[in-house]
């Protein structure tokens, strides 16, 4: 076989035998701020690996820069804590010559949304076969407390004491504006919402992006409370449930409806009528509605969050795309020739 053949579909080898949230534990000490959301994404990643059935040496995870960028040292599996904003493209090569895998990145706000925003993009256009957790705390934690892409208009910080005059970005937008073929948002409170989400993000072929609304505690403490309080939370977070209407609030009496300009708004169910009320459905090819959806919320307050999955549609897959295209050139002209390529006309001669 040439060391360049390799196979089309992706296999990732099944685990011998049951395994164990344990198994999936390092010895390293987690060096995380106490309070900090990242404890609870990581234990619920731990608890549910067992769930993919695969041999933790078949398991890799990829970060960048920042304080999320940390898990790779707490996950007994292989990891690569690489350079700011470029694990979408450390993934790629990976998933491209490795079918062997199950690769999962996580990012930050600041990390992905950055410096790493051309990188996020194209892994998501072209469906790389990977999983990307994007944990937003809207906030640079890792350098102290500087406003991130995500941070609301008029955040004061050490580098916005004036407040910030960035209109915020919205990374599931831009997920959904990739098209990206999976697309989700979950909690890092909400444990068993976070491990569902994690869960269809696994069974997904091609880039599942997730987005976790994630606290810090030291920089940005409760930026997410609206969405996690008790008394608030009901009326300002949005469940999405495929094939079921968009309804929500107490006694599910807020619905999403059609706006006139085309788009989608939050009225009183009483007042439009439950009929008029949206399905929610995450399979339509069309990005559309769950772009809409995506628009519904407020970026200072946060208010009107849908939570769930926005997007779930197939697509071709970009690594086995290219495993293909190389076999084929192969089978048609042969094994290349490495020497003659470094060789070739289009070269020249400084004096």
């Amino acid at each position: 076989m040439s060391t360049f053949e390799l196979p089309i579909i992706r296999t990732v080898p099944a685990a011998d035998g049951p395994q164990t949230a344990k198994e999936f534990k390092t010895d390293n000490e987690v060096r995380w701020c106490p309070g900090c959301g990242d404890y609870a994404v990581l234990a619920a990643v731990q608890s549910f690996m067992p769930e993919l059935g695969v041999k933790r040496e078949n398991i890799v995870f990829v970060s960048g820069i920042g304080c999320s960028s940390r898990f790779p040292y707490y996950m007994d599996t292989y990891g690569v804590h690489s350079i700011h904003g470029r694990a979408p493209a450390i993934a790629t090569g990976l998933a491209v010559t490795r079918p062997d895998l199950s690769i999962w990145v996580v990012t930050g706000d600041g990390d992905a949304l950055s410096i790493g925003g051309n990188h996020l993009l194209h892994a998501l256009r072209r469906n790389v076969d990977i999983k990307i957790l994007l944990f937003n705390n809207r906030i640079y934690g890792l350098t102290k407390g500087q406003y991130s892409p995500t941070s609301e208009e008029g955040k004061v910080t050490k580098s916005s004491p004036y407040g910030s005059l960035d209109r915020p970005v919205d990374a599931v937008s831009i997920a959904l504006g990739a098209e990206a073929s999976f697309v989700a948002r979950t909690l890092d409170s909400d444990r068993k919402h976070l491990t569902e989400t994690l869960r269809r993000a696994a069974e997904h072929k091609g880039t599942a992006f997730v987005e976790i609304y994630q606290n810090c505690d030291i920089f940005n403490d409760g930026a997410f409370d609206l969405l996690k309080d008790p008394e608030s939370r009901q009326r300002f977070t949005i469940p999405l449930r495929q094939g079921e209407k968009i309804v929500f609030g107490p006694d599910e009496s807020l619905g999403v409806v059609r706006a006139p300009g085309g788009g989608l708004e939050v009225r009183e169910v009483a007042e439009v009528g439950l009929d008029a009320v949206i399905v929610h459905d995450a399979h339509q090819a069309d990005p559309s509605q769950a772009f809409a959806l995506s628009r519904l919320t407020d970026h200072d307050t946060l208010a009107h969050a849908p939570l769930g999955v926005f997007r779930d549609v197939r697509r071709s897959i970009y690594d086995e795309q290219v495993r293909r295209q190389v076999n084929e050139t192969i089978e048609a002209q042969g094994e290349g020739d490495l020497t003659a390529l470094m060789r070739g006309k289009d070269t020249w001669v400084v004096a």
